[in-house]
């Protein structure tokens, strides 16, 4: 798997750019960084295609939205970089931020540049590429991370106008209702069935923080000790429900099925386990509604997944692939339903 996602490649022929373009914007905007040489594309990424800029003064990431017919609600790289650069100055680990540009003339799109957070990125989501005694470190490392942000006061770090602060699980349902819907190739059964079900059972929304949206293993970057040095992917970043998002990243002890018994064979944490570490950190409570989080979550990954499958009908996925990825909308869709009939 890490060879698919990790390191770089040339640049896919419709993502490439005007490189004098670049340099002139940079050389007005940001000429500390010098001129860029060449740039290659990270292969990971399946929405906003990202690239390794290897400039005078040192690598840099550009990220930008892709071209073409885009689905109204992604893609949107102005929050990414909103959200990173006000989070630079907390614990929070996250690459710093140097420039937006919001003038699609430059190169064709939105984009911004970061700085280039070198270290390891663990693509399978039970760290597989680790010697097992290090995988316990790695999952807390991960744990501590999300915790932090969920932390974050949203006034002091200045974003308080980054999204409505209540009915989280109300309006995240609309909006992947809205991307299944507008990206469909073939009918779900069963995320149809989701949809018509989510929202009678939405539980009272306790806690507002930050949330990442797309929290996992492989938005993060580690250093040598496996410290956890950057999280990336913000694109879904908005304010909303700390225990929806804490669950999403739980979903691959309920996609493999990992008991107990399991966990401790891998060398990770039980889901047991790993909750309580994060409800300890953060001081939250958590009532019965775990269940309900982890089934929101499976829908939510299905509607990404179509997301991704419908972009490549329209031809403007950024991934070799991504066609693998879209084919597992029925499969998420199929796990949640078949959770939801035991708590109807």
């Amino acid at each position: 798997m890490s060879d698919q996602f990790s390191g770089v490649k040339d640049v896919s022929e419709h993502l490439k750019f005007d490189l004098t373009h670049l340099n002139t914007y940079l050389e007005e905007n940001l000429a500390s960084i010098g001129r860029v040489l060449d740039y290659k594309q990270f292969k990971g990424g399946q929405s906003n295609p990202t690239y390794l800029l290897e400039a005078e003064k040192g690598k840099f990431v550009l990220r930008r939205k892709p071209p073409g017919s885009l689905l109204k609600s992604a893609h949107a790289v102005d929050r990414e970089y909103k959200v990173l650069t006000s989070l630079m100055d907390t614990d929070v680990p996250t690459p710093k931020t140097f420039l937006l540009c919001e003038d699609d003339k430059v190169i064709g799109t939105q984009f911004y540049i970061m700085e280039f957070s070198e270290g390891v990125i663990y693509w399978d989501p039970l760290a597989s590429e680790a010697e097992k005694d290090k995988r316990k470190k790695i999952f807390d490392e991960m744990n501590k991370g999300i915790a932090l942000l969920h932390l974050q006061a949203i006034n002091k770090i200045g974003l308080n106008d980054f999204g409505k602060e209540g009915n989280y699980i109300e309006r995240q349902i609309s909006r992947w209702t809205r991307q299944y819907i507008d990206s469909e190739t073939e009918k779900i059964d069963s995320m149809h069935r989701l949809i018509e079900w989510l929202p009678k059972k939405i539980p009272e929304q306790k806690y507002t923080s930050i949330v990442h949206g797309d929290y996992r293993l492989d938005n993060i970057v580690f250093d040598g000790s496996n410290n956890s040095i950057a999280i990336l992917d913000w694109e879904l970043s908005t304010i909303g429900d700390p225990l929806a998002d804490f669950a999403y990243h739980c979903l691959l002890w309920h996609i493999g099925d990992i008991s107990v018994s399991a966990a401790s064979e891998i060398g990770i944490f039980s889901e047991k386990e790993y909750l309580e570490n994060y409800l300890r950190r953060t001081n939250f409570k958590l009532e019965n509604d775990w269940n309900f989080y982890i089934i929101f979550s499976l829908f939510k990954v299905a509607g990404i997944c179509q997301g991704i499958l419908g972009r490549v009908r329209d031809g403007t996925a950024s991934s070799d692939f991504a066609i693998q990825m879209g084919k597992r909308a029925k499969m998420f869709a199929d796990l949640g339903w078949e959770k939801a009939k035991k708590i109807l």
